[in-house]
């Protein structure tokens, strides 16, 4: 099983790198990428007054006492269940995914001046270091809950760290390429993780009963996502079939903002997705006496 499943998310990690080098290409080093993401910009200026306060609020809650506050329950949470190394998985990917944001957009991702730009449209700002924060917490507690909780955690964190990458594009604080970029980000580094446990021989099959709750809430959020995508391409493509390109992104800014930010959900969303499809009826064990494992679950049987 471990090597079935290292494979599965050695795939998956593989695939987020590759995402997160188009998105940096596409969106920064492409004159049309520049132009759409600066419109969605100032779009965002058309954005009603209460849902840029709520944007700000709720990036505003995301501070370092915050983020350490995540930590600390996630090592709470690993080390109640007695297994040091699900806390060390978990808090690497949030600690691991604010090193590699802030080295690869201070340091390492340049950001060309392709279009016309002043202000605070000239700076890089990809990848984006709250989306990261959301996604690397969502991330670390399916890691480190028991099998059974992981509904739970789904059914309480997604709609957050989906609604913040949504967030930075309404308040102006990231473009669209910056939460996709930090999705990646944050997916690649989660699938790393999960691929160390499964190389320690931590990782089993699930052969218990399906969980309907978890399944429904799996389901819409998938059917929440393809909605997304769906409503931002129709947005984006009857604009330009109605306008043209160039037009649309002088001219019609709103549409290009309502657009972005409803990839920017879609984007959370297929990677909070794809990770749990990596985990789908897998589960960890817990090590006894150094050589046998018992699985999790309640009702989970050996596959040997």
């Amino acid at each position: 099983m471990g090597i079935v499943a290292g494979r599965r998310w050695l795939v998956v990690a593989a695939g987020s790198a590759v995402a997160l080098a188009g998105v940096y290409l596409a969106g920064v080093w492409t004159r049309a990428g520049q132009a759409a993401e600066n419109a969605a910009l100032r779009g965002a200026d058309e954005a009603g007054a209460g849902a840029v306060r709520a944007a700000d609020d709720q990036l505003g809650q995301i501070t370092v006492v915050s983020l350490g506050t995540a930590v600390v329950l996630v090592t709470a949470i690993g080390l109640l269940r007695k297994r040091v190394d699900l806390t060390v998985a978990a808090v690497g990917v949030i600690v691991g995914g604010q090193v590699v944001t802030q080295v690869l957009k201070r340091f390492v991702l340049p950001r060309p001046e392709l279009v016309p730009v002043s202000g605070d449209y000239a700076h890089n700002s990809l990848p984006s270091g709250h989306t990261t924060v959301a996604m690397t917490v969502l991330f670390a507690a399916l890691i480190v809950v028991p099998y059974r909780w992981r509904g739970v955690a789904v059914f309480f964190l997604l709609s957050w760290a989906v609604g913040i990458g949504a967030y930075t594009v309404t308040a102006k604080w990231h473009r669209l390429s910056d939460t996709l970029a930090a999705d990646a980000i944050a997916l690649g580094l989660a699938c790393a993780a999960s691929w160390w446990l499964a190389r320690r021989g931590l990782v089993r099959r699930y052969t218990g009963p399906r969980k309907i709750p978890r399944t429904v809430i799996i389901g819409c959020t998938a059917f929440a996502g393809v909605g997304l995508a769906g409503v931002g391409a129709l947005l984006i493509g009857l604009a330009v079939h109605r306008e043209g390109w160039a037009a649309t992104v002088a001219s019609n800014e709103y549409v290009v903002y309502l657009a972005a930010n409803a990839f920017a959900s879609a984007g959370s969303i297929l990677a909070a997705l794809a990770f749990l499809w990596t985990w789908r009826r897998l589960e960890l064990v817990t090590p006894a006496g150094g050589h046998e494992a018992r699985p999790e679950g309640e009702h989970a049987t050996s596959t040997r």
